[in-house]
C-alpha cells in the first residue's frame, strides 16, 4: 500500500525476501490499524490546516474577534452558545490601531486563528482607514502575532513598494506597476502544514485576500501569498480566483463531512451576494458558485463578509455576515449543513455585540482561555470607571 497527501508518502509491504511470517500474526488487523494511523495523521494535518474551527481544544465558548462598526479598531466578543455574545473592553479596542497598524492607523475586517504550532495566536486585518483619508482605497494588510490573546505585536506590508517587501525576489511579479494597487482588502490566514520553502522549511501561513490594481485591473480579485511561521515574510501576490466579475471576501473552511476546501465568498457578477464554492487542495482551482446554492433569504439586501464555524461538539456550520443595506446595519448568523451547504434560519447576532459587530471571524476558545478575556475585561473596566470618577 502506498498513500499520497499533502506530500505525505507511507508505505507498507510484505517484508525483505525470505523474510518468515509469524503465522500467528493477523495481517488484517495490522492492515487496519495502519489504514487507522495514517487516516488520523492526515486528518491532523487537515484540523491544523483548519485553525479557525480548532476542534483539537476542549471547547467552553467563542471568540468574536471582530472591527467595531463604530471606528476602525479590532474588538473581542464572548459567547457560550454562538448566537448571544457579550462585548469585551466596553466595545473598546483590543491594540492600538495607531501602532500596530503602521500604514493608515486603523484596522479593519479582523480574522484570528490559533498558530500553526498551537502555541499562540495569529491575526490578519486590513491596515485601512476610511475615517482619514475618506476613501474606500487601501493599500495593505497587517500580520500579528500574540501569545495570549491580549498583547500582540504586527508587521505591516505595504504593497504599493513593490517587489523589495516580499521575501521571493527571484519569483515572477502579477503587476508591471505594484505603486498602482489601490484595495488591499479583508485578508484571511489559514496554517498549511504541507508548504516548502526555497530553502527546504516546511509550514507557512496561506493568507489570501482581494486586490485591486487601478491600472492593470478592470475589478477586484482573490489573491493569497504564503507567511513565514513568524508572519514576518511574506511572498509576492498570486492569483486564486478570477470568475470575470469582481470578488471580495473571501473565506475558506476545510470540511470534513466531504474532505474539501469550501469557500464563500461576495460575488458581484450576476446575482450579488455571498455564494459557495469547493476545491481539493487549498490553492484551488476552486468551481464556478452554484447559483441556486447561496444566502438567498436576504433579498435584495446587501451582504458581505462571510465568516463559517462550527458549533462545538456539532457537524453543522454556522455563516455570519454583515446586510449593510439596514439602517443601522445588521450583523446576522445562519445555519448551513455538514457540507456547509443550505443556508437557513438566519438570526441577528444577540447581546450587547449587536450594537458593535461588523465583519470578523470566531475562534473556539477554552474555559481557560475564555476566563482570562473576562477577567482582563472586567479588570480594564473597574479601572477605567476609577479614573472617570
Amino acid at each position: 500500500m502506498r498513500l499520497h497527501r499533502d506530500n505525505l508518502v507511507i508505505s507498507a509491504g510484505k517484508g525483505q525476501p525470505g523474510r518468515k511470517w509469524n503465522k500467528h500474526a493477523l495481517p488484517f488487523n495490522s492492515l487496519a490499524l495502519l489504514f487507522a494511523a495514517v487516516v488520523m495523521v492526515l486528518s491532523v494535518g487537515r484540523v491544523i490546516a483548519q485553525s479557525k474551527s480548532d476542534h483539537s481544544t476542549k471547547g467552553y465558548g467563542y471568540l468574536y474577534c471582530h472591527m467595531n462598526k463604530n471606528g476602525e479598531y479590532t474588538c473581542y466578543a464572548l459567547s457560550r452558545d454562538g448566537i448571544e455574545f457579550h462585548e469585551l473592553l466596553g466595545g473598546g479596542p483590543v491594540y492600538n490601531p495607531e501602532k500596530l497598524s503602521a500604514i493608515e492607523g486603523g484596522s479593519r475586517d479582523a480574522f484570528i486563528a490559533r498558530a500553526g504550532d498551537h502555541k499562540g495566536y495569529v491575526m490578519v486585518v486590513t491596515d485601512m482607514s476610511n475615517h482619514k483619508s475618506h476613501s474606500w482605497f487601501n493599500y495593505g494588510i497587517d500580520l500579528l502575532k500574540s501569545d495570549d490573546l491580549i498583547h500582540w505585536r504586527s508587521v505591516s506590508f505595504d504593497f504599493r513598494k513593490g517587489p523589495g517587501i516580499f521575501c521571493d525576489s527571484g519569483s515572477a511579479d502579477f503587476y508591471k506597476d505594484y505603486g498602482a494597487i489601490c484595495r488591499v482588502w479583508a485578508p484571511q490566514i489559514i496554517w498549511d502544514p504541507g508548504y516548502k520553502w526555497e530553502d527546504g522549511q516546511t509550514g507557512g501561513y496561506f493568507i489570501y485576500y482581494s486586490l485591486l490594481n487601478a491600472k492593470e485591473d478592470k475589478y477586484d480579485r482573490i489573491f493569497y501569498s504564503y507567511a513565514d511561521k513568524s508572519l514576518t515574510k511574506l511572498t509576492k501576490p498570486k492569483l486564486l480566483i478570477d470568475w470575470g466579475y469582481a470578488t471580495i471576501d473571501a473565506d475558506i473552511n476545510y470540511v470534513p463531512a466531504d474532505g474539501k476546501y469550501h469557500l464563500l465568498i461576495k460575488k458581484e457578477g450576476g446575482t450579488p451576494g455571498i455564494y459557495t464554492s469547493q476545491a481539493d487542495e487549498l490553492t484551488g482551482p476552486y468551481s464556478k458558485p452554484d447559483d441556486k446554492d447561496y444566502i438567498r433569504f436576504e433579498g435584495n439586501r446587501k451582504v458581505e463578509g462571510p465568516s463559517a464555524f462550527q458549533l462545538i461538539g456539532d457537524s453543522a456550520w454556522q455563516v455570519a455576515y454583515v446586510e449593510y443595506s439596514s439602517r443601522p446595519t445588521k450583523y446576522r448568523i445562519c445555519q448551513a449543513d455538514k457540507y456547509l451547504k443550505n443556508f437557513k434560519n438566519p438570526k441577528d447576532i444577540a447581546g450587547d455585540a449587536a450594537q458593535y459587530a461588523q465583519h470578523g471571524s470566531f475562534l473556539i476558545l477554552n474555559k481557560k482561555e475564555y476566563q482570562k478575556l473576562e477577567k482582563w475585561s472586567e479588570n480594564y473596566m473597574k479601572k477605567k470607571a476609577q479614573t472617570e470618577k
